[in-house]
């Protein structure tokens, strides 16, 4: 059972202090969210045009592959293979949104080196390997931006959570105490006015009797 506070003036002024400061959280964090969902939303879409891209790309370099297999055969296909360089090395650091650490990957975009003899290869593989080299660019940036939603997402999620207690309970439980207050000491006074002016009209009843019998 919560504790009824005293309904005095310190209390009030603490009260209302701690509504104020309640209602500032909320529309900092409804602030938060908002530039928190436009974020997300750029980023959704974002993701989306770089999956359209990268099933494309695959698609295109399928095609490519299955034809250079036919003109090359799958046993120099499997040779060449074992040549293809490791990938490079990347490193991931980040940036602040709001609080929210949001993954950025950096690399070195290095333009096409074969380590195969072009003269051993078709037109249709040379493309198929730079589309494949193309991909390894964008899955990198897609994961970077998934990543990125994810913890939007349940940033989103607790911000969201927070701002609806400050809402629905915090301000208007203040709210509801302020009011009690205001009216009890409202009462206070109404009856320490009443309170006064019997005693005043007394003691001027009083002093009028006094003259009289004089």
């Amino acid at each position: 059972m919560a504790k009824k506070i005293v309904p005095t003036k310190a209390n009030l002024i603490a009260t209302k202090s701690a509504l104020n400061f309640a209602k500032k959280g909320y529309d900092l964090l409804d602030k938060k969210r908002t530039v928190l969902i436009k974020e997300m939303m750029d980023l959704n879409k974002r993701a989306m045009k770089l999956q359209e891209v990268i099933e494309k790309t695959f698609e295109e370099s399928y095609t490519a592959l299955e034809d250079a297999t036919i003109t090359m055969g799958s046993e120099s296909m499997y040779e060449i293979a074992k040549s293809t360089p490791k990938e490079k090395e990347y490193e991931i650091i980040s940036r602040s949104v709001m609080g929210v650490e949001i993954p950025e990957i950096k690399y070195e975009k290095e333009g096409l080196k074969t380590e195969y003899s072009i003269h051993k290869t078709t037109t249709a593989f040379d493309e198929a390997t730079v589309d494949m080299i193309n991909i390894e660019y964008l899955i990198y940036e897609l994961a970077q931006v998934e990543t990125s939603v994810f913890r939007l997402a349940q940033e989103i999620k607790k911000t969201q959570k927070r701002a609806n207690a400050l809402d629905k309970i915090q301000i208007p439980k203040y709210t509801d105490i302020v009011n009690e207050i205001e009216n009890i000491l409202a009462e206070k006074e109404r009856e320490d006015f009443f309170r006064l002016k019997k005693v005043k009209d007394r003691k001027e009843k009083q002093e009028l009797e006094k003259e009289n019998q004089t």
